[in-house]
């Protein structure tokens, strides 16, 4: 895949100056791609000649050149996160459901935020992968959790209503049971054990039969003064049974006039409780198989009443189940929010085995072609060990697809040494560090053209050098 680029300019005496690139959030990427560019533009016949007569202005028309611009990598804003655990941080490495997976002494622990809040540390970084996936039909609305859900206090409310309804049924059919046998002349002195049956029934299972007696007496009687209104529940002269009938009938009532306050207004009771959740959908696919993925959402809120400029971050992780070229349906209510928040910012961030990947939700999200993301990785590489004096390493390749499976079949076991120039290229492949004896291999000899090194560096300076590399070992 290539790009052709054509310019008209003007000959004059001097340098060339270069025109603008595109705008980008990134300068330096667009520094990096201007270098890159502009040499290809210059090649072959095209170079810029002055004219004898300097007053001469004549436009001169390069010939097109086309230049490689597959985009292989992206550069984008991604966030490493760590949990802050007996004052140490400690990288996560996984998701396990939705809680952290971190690693200590060499063993996984889980840490969940169920258990307690957890004390993360994101730290929001410049990543550069070879490795994507696409996002499609990415939806985020506002919610209810599951306890908060209007449809569900109401389902709730009309189970317990139906639990009651049985259970005044059972006790008014027992009661008209007794009466019918107290009253029935046939049965003689044996109506009088009627009552007996109190010691199986719903007085003595919810109070007990020496405390319910001593709860229901009647007060004293205050001399001169009227006697306080009676209450059916507790009338001293009402059955077990009755007041068990009429305290459960004044239950019923009020959840009734509940449930009908609640229907007569658009907005009622249960729907004013507010939102305190957030439904997350959207559709993902990867070109590279993804075996164990994870999702880490950020939100900024702000919650009703708070003070102006005053936000709070909400941060949320859940397994995946494996990404691969098809897409893959995903679904999920976030909880824990605070109610009727209002949402003020929101990222998404998709990780492998801990590794984050880009995605096309990703801020500040740039394309780059193989050779620019080389460029980047150097810049970054120099700039972050000035003064330092270091042997040249693996950074990054193409490799041919076969190589696995050589070394699978046990090609290519040892480590060899590869003669790296200053800009970070390989050149010949070695069984010494001192490069006497040269590998004479073309499938390897192809390998060590698809890498590209960080170059060694000398107080800081990139110079020469030598990578020692071991193609079991590398991680691309």
């Amino acid at each position: 895949m290539g790009m052709a680029f054509s310019m008209r300019v003007r000959a004059k005496q001097g340098p060339l100056t270069p025109m603008k690139m595109p705008h980008t959030n990134i300068r330096l990427v667009r520094s990096i791609t201007w270098r890159l560019l502009l040499p290809a533009l210059l090649l072959g016949d095209g170079f810029l000649r002055a004219e004898a007569d300097p007053r001469a202005q004549k436009l001169v028309i390069l010939d097109t050149v086309v230049v490689d611009a597959a985009k292989t990598h992206t550069l984008f804003m991604g966030a490493d996160i760590s949990v802050n655990l007996d004052k140490d941080l400690y990288p996560v490495r996984d998701v396990a459901g939705t809680a952290w997976v971190i690693e200590i002494n060499g063993k996984d622990k889980v840490v969940s935020a169920k258990k307690g809040p957890l004390n993360l540390k994101i730290t929001p970084t410049l990543k550069l992968t070879e490795v994507a996936a696409t996002i499609v039909g990415f939806k985020k609305q506002a919610a209810y959790s599951y306890e908060n859900d209007p449809s569900v206090l109401i389902t709730k409310g009309l189970s317990q209503v139906a639990s009651i309804n049985a259970d005044l049924l059972a006790v008014a059919a027992n009661a008209q049971h007794m009466a019918d046998a107290a009253t029935n002349k046939a049965l003689g002195p044996m109506a009088a054990l009627v009552g007996s049956d109190q010691q199986f029934g719903d007085a003595a299972l919810r109070l007990g039969a020496k405390v319910f007696p001593a709860m229901t007496h009647p007060g004293k009687a205050v001399s001169g003064a009227a006697a306080p209104p009676q209450s059916g529940a507790t009338d001293p002269l009402l059955g077990d049974g009755q007041r068990a009938v009429i305290q459960f009938t004044a239950g019923l009532a009020a959840t009734a006039q509940n449930q009908a306050l609640n229907g007569e207004e658009p907005t009622g009771r249960l729907v004013t409780r507010g939102l305190d959740a957030l439904d997350v959908e959207f559709d993902i696919a990867s070109a590279k198989p993804l075996g164990n993925p994870y999702i880490v959402t950020m939100a900024r809120i702000r919650t009703p009443g708070s003070k102006p400029g005053m936000v709070q971050n909400h941060v949320y992780a859940r397994a995946l189940d494996p990404i691969d070229k098809s897409y893959s349906h995903v679904a999920f209510t976030e909880e824990g929010f605070p109610s009727e928040y209002e949402l003020l910012g929101f990222q998404v961030h998709i990780y492998n085995r801990g590794v984050e990947i880009a995605t096309n939700l990703a801020a500040n999200r740039v394309e780059l072609t193989r050779e620019e993301a080389f460029e980047y990785v150097k810049m970054e590489y120099v700039s972050a060990h000035k003064g330092d004096t270091l042997a040249a390493v693996p950074a990054m390749g193409r490799l041919p697809a076969e190589l696995p499976t050589r070394i699978a079949s046990g090609k290519y076991p040892d480590t060899f040494f590869v003669q790296v120039s200053k800009d970070g290229i390989g050149r010949d492949a070695f069984d010494d560090r001192f490069c006497t004896r040269r590998i004479e291999d073309p499938f390897l000899a192809a390998v060590v053209r698809g890498l590209r090194f960080k170059p060694a560096l000398s107080s800081g300076i990139p110079v020469d050098g030598v990578a020692a590399v071991n193609l079991s070992q590398l991680q691309f």
